[in-house]
């Protein structure tokens, strides 16, 4: 698998894997493992990655770390799209929502994205894409996900920070796009 290590603000460590051969649930372990043996000091293979229950992200399965068998103090967050895999590795004092994108959706996505996206020109599809992988990452560092419609996140003009009305956290967004993937990472540092 070939991967790259992306520009995060300081506390956030993230890579992006691509391999069309390697499924989802392989790429997601191995970049974990990638980000957090020399994060430790230790050899990949003494990380071990597992899902975590349901019932502790909701419906969607995160990953956990532990090395002999004692857990890594460290958060993880993982998206995929097709062949792509992005993860991030984090102190669990900050929160971190992550969304990747093809930049040239298909159809279906980009129906999707325009009816529940609110810009004006939802026919400009670079600019479509770039909204709506802000708005996917903010629902993510909200943690309620899908049960906030995407309309109802808001974003500044300069696409810096989003939040949801009815929760007074704002989110700082950053863009870690990479070739044709456009990612972005929303975060709350502990002292914002």
């Amino acid at each position: 698998m070939q991967s790259v290590l992306l520009d995060t603000p300081a506390g956030i460590i993230a890579r992006l894997g691509w391999d069309p051969k390697m499924s989802e649930h392989d790429r997601k372990r191995a970049l974990a493992r990638e980000i957090i043996a020399p994060k430790l000091g230790v050899e990949e293979r003494k990380v071990r990655v597992e899902r975590e229950l349901p019932g502790k992200f909701g419906f969607h399965t995160q990953l956990g770390a532990e090395v002999n068998g004692e857990p890594v103090p460290l958060s993880i967050r993982n998206a995929s799209y097709r062949a792509a895999t992005l993860v991030a590795v984090y102190d669990p004092s900050i929160v971190v929502g992550i969304d990747l994108r093809d930049a040239h959706p298909d159809d279906a996505t980009i129906h999707q994205m325009q009816r529940h996206s609110h810009l004006f020109d939802e026919d400009n599809i670079p600019k479509l894409v770039e909204h709506w992988t802000r708005v996917q990452a903010v629902r993510d560092a909200d943690g309620r996900g899908s049960r906030v419609a995407g309309e109802l996140v808001r974003l500044d003009s300069p696409l810096t920070k989003g939040w949801v009305p009815d929760r007074r956290v704002y989110y700082t967004l950053a863009d870690l796009s990479r070739d044709s993937w456009i990612i972005t990472l929303a975060y709350l540092m502990p002292t914002e």
